[in-house]
């Protein structure tokens, strides 16, 4: 009977503690979008907690009035598009091939790959190197840079050497296939779920990513959504900065008051138009996304 209680109240605390892990991990969110419907004033006088005041669409109008947003838009759906199949070209090959122990020079190859994750030259002469490689200002440059990540091919090697019976080549071998027969018949198949997972690695990273676009492009044909919408907010806020409050009217002053909490206001609608799109490619993944994170749990 003790037992039976103790397990009833267990039950009950880590269904208490799941509850409010739940909420603290979804309550940003549910901020962000009401706070982007809210009224300006409302929301830059800190009076927003559980619903939206005053439903505006005002910030959304603003941050979509500038052209260079769509411009952006275009360009890191191109990015994340065609970088992240990049990716994924460099990232599948080489870590099927640095799963195989026995192939030569096996310790060597890793640790020239794991070293890159502990040392580097630095920004600079990163910079030198791009710049002399004729990379600055160029369509692909956003594609071709961060074009493998170590840490990516860790996990998909050590998925391809755990989770795929080393008798399934053998079984290919013996029937006289090749390397490339394991490799596109055994191999790709049966890994769908990691390559689903690093593909959402590298599609959100690329998403996300503006210091890349603002150290290596200054055309702004060019430039994606991040770097745009981050131009756009700096802008409003340095417009806002010189004006002389001194020389303006009772009503000029209400403008430019609201004007301030529309900027602020802008924070919100931004941030949620910027991570839209990966809520919405999240759940197509998200299966393969919980197979992925298990590798090399323990197996019961």
């Amino acid at each position: 009977m003790r037992k039976i209680n103790s397990d009833k109240v267990f039950g009950f605390v880590n269904g208490l503690l799941l509850v409010l892990i739940l909420l603290i991990m979804v309550y940003p969110l549910y901020f962000v979008i009401i706070a982007s419907i809210s009224d300006p004033i409302q929301v830059g006088q800190g009076k927003l907690v559980l619903l939206p005041k005053g439903f505006t669409l005002d910030s959304y109008k603003e941050a979509f009035r500038e052209k260079q947003i769509w411009v952006g838009y275009r360009n890191s759906i191109y990015y994340t598009v065609v970088g992240t199949l990049f990716n994924l070209f460099l990232t599948v090959p080489t870590a099927y091939a640095l799963s195989k122990k026995k192939m030569r020079f096996h310790g060597a190859l890793t640790f020239y790959y794991v070293f890159t994750m502990y040392f580097g030259g630095g920004l600079l002469p990163y910079y030198l190197l791009v710049k002399e490689m004729g990379l600055i200002n160029k369509p692909y440059t956003l594609i071709v840079l961060g074009g493998l990540s170590v840490y990516n091919v860790v996990v998909t090697r050590t998925y391809f050497a755990n989770s795929i019976p080393e008798s399934l080549y053998e079984a290919t071998e013996i029937d006289g296939g090749s390397e490339f027969d394991n490799f596109f018949r055994i191999a790709l198949p049966l890994s769908k779920p990691i390559i689903a997972v690093i593909a959402l690695y590298y599609a959100v990273g690329r998403w996300n990513d503006y210091f890349t676009a603002m150290i290596y492009t200054a055309k702004k044909a060019y430039q994606p959504l991040q770097t745009v919408l981050r131009g756009i907010l700096l802008e409003g806020e340095m417009t806002l900065g010189r004006i002389d409050i001194n020389i303006l009217s009772e009503e000029e002053m209400a403008y430019y008051v609201r004007k301030s909490f529309l900027v602020e206001s802008m924070k919100y609608s931004i941030i949620f138009i910027a991570s839209l799109p990966m809520l919405i490619a999240y759940p197509f993944v998200q299966k393969y996304f919980v197979q992925g994170v298990m590798i090399g749990s323990v197996k019961g």
